[in-house]
């Protein structure tokens, strides 16, 4: 570990490295990937992007609202939002949508982005947990033009992107870690990309609480603790 052991953690998160060269590509994201850098050719001018918690949906909407000039929102922010004006951005990329599934306002402003953007030939990005088909949507109008959009999904992490992602996780945090502790991670850990999020800050979180470096001693210690459990201790 690096940093200095009078250091206590204090649960402030972390900003997270979002550029393009901090998305690692492997097999398990390249379709998604590719989908999102060509972006000027979506059918229709728009994109649903899917996949779980922690797959990285929100890290390649920034990606894509670097490269086309997007403006980027909440979509449980779009009843409240100036949608003339979000629209008028040209390229809006609008994050978890299913937050909104079930609520008319918020499916109604969506509904009427989609609209907007449509007719200004803009693009838009929108991600979600699932494919449209299978969110919650009740405002019919809204549900079909979802439906008939192109859709991709990061898929679960593979071994590559895992290892890379836990280098960067630590990275992002000021700790160095051995290859050999990676590996260890990585042959005992939940396969997926929150749960590589969780462990990296728990390891984090004990190590600063107790003056220890993130060893295999320590590893072994938090993959034995519950997450509910591991807290700071």
């Amino acid at each position: 570990m690096t940093r200095r052991p009078e250091q206590i953690p204090l649960g402030l998160p972390l900003p997270a490295a979002m550029g393009r060269a901090d998305f690692f590509v492997t097999p398990a994201n390249a379709r998604a990937v590719a989908m999102v850098e060509g972006w000027a050719d979506w059918p229709q001018g728009k994109l649903v992007l899917s996949g779980p918690q922690g797959a990285g949906k929100t890290h390649l909407a920034r990606v894509w609202a670097a490269l086309a000039g997007a403006r980027v929102c909440a979509a449980a922010d779009l009843a409240r939002a100036d949608l003339p004006a979000l629209a008028a951005e040209g390229h809006v990329a609008v994050e978890d949508i299913a937050a909104i599934a079930g609520d008319p306002a918020g499916e109604r402003a969506l509904f009427h982005l989609h609209n907007m953007v449509a007719a200004a030939q803009g693009r838009l990005l929108m991600t979600a947990p699932a494919p449209p088909a299978r969110l919650a949507l009740r405002l019919p109008d809204l549900a079909s033009r979802l439906q008939a959009s192109a859709t991709v999904a990061l898929e679960p992490p593979d071994d590559a992107l895992l290892q890379a992602v836990l280098v960067k996780l630590f990275a992002d945090r000021q700790l160095e870690v051995s290859p050999p502790l990676i590996a260890y991670l990585l042959a005992r850990m939940e396969r997926s990309l929150a749960a590589a999020q969780d462990l990296v800050a728990r390891l984090d979180a004990r190590a600063l609480a107790g003056h220890r470096r993130v060893s295999r001693a320590l590893a072994a210690e938090v993959l034995a603790t519950p997450p509910s459990a591991g807290g700071a201790a």
